[in-house]
């Protein structure tokens, strides 16, 4: 799933849509809602995390996207992402429901797929102490990432948004 973000009245081709995944925009709609608090409306900052055609008009996005340079060129936004990416390094593994925790699905599927006689790689090897059975959910370890890794915040894409913002002439999230 993705968010298609089409500018209302585009004044650049840069302004007239801008695209994240779904995992890519939650975060940067995140951060644009707490930099841009008294700008984007508490509805609207809920509703942004849709794609229903929420968004801002003319006024709105153009007082976005300049926020959001501002930001970035006082650092503020460096900082946050140091801050986002040290409380995703603290978030703890899961138990993985796939293999339930051995490493190795057994399952229909994984029997299926051959991951009880899957090779693994050198370095699960190692860090294992066998050489086959593996799991597709946690890549033979019994465990998997937090999902909230799944979920990226970088510099890049702030800008990039805050360009389109500024020449979209309003925008809807669909």
């Amino acid at each position: 799933m993705g968010m298609d973000v089409f500018g209302k009245n585009p004044t650049t081709e840069e302004g007239k849509y801008f695209r994240n995944n779904v995992w890519w925009w939650r975060p940067l709609w995140e951060y644009c809602c707490v930099a841009g608090e008294g700008i984007i409306s508490e509805e609207v900052a809920e509703d942004g995390h849709m794609n229903d055609g929420a968004g801002l008009d003319t006024d709105g996005a153009m007082a976005l996207g300049v926020l959001l340079l501002e930001e970035i060129a006082a650092g503020r936004t460096a900082e946050y992402e140091a801050r986002y990416n040290a409380h995703l390094a603290t978030l703890p593994r899961k138990d993985c429901n796939l293999c339930e925790m051995t490493g190795i699905r057994t399952d229909e599927v994984g029997v299926k797929g051959g991951m009880p006689e899957q090779e693994l790689s050198p370095e699960n090897q190692i860090l294992l102490g066998r050489t086959r059975g593996w799991c597709n959910g946690c890549d033979g370890v019994g465990t998997r990432e937090a999902w909230g890794l799944s979920y990226p915040f970088d510099i890049s894409n702030v800008r990039e948004f805050a360009e389109f913002c500024k020449a979209s002439g309003g925008f809807q999230i669909c």
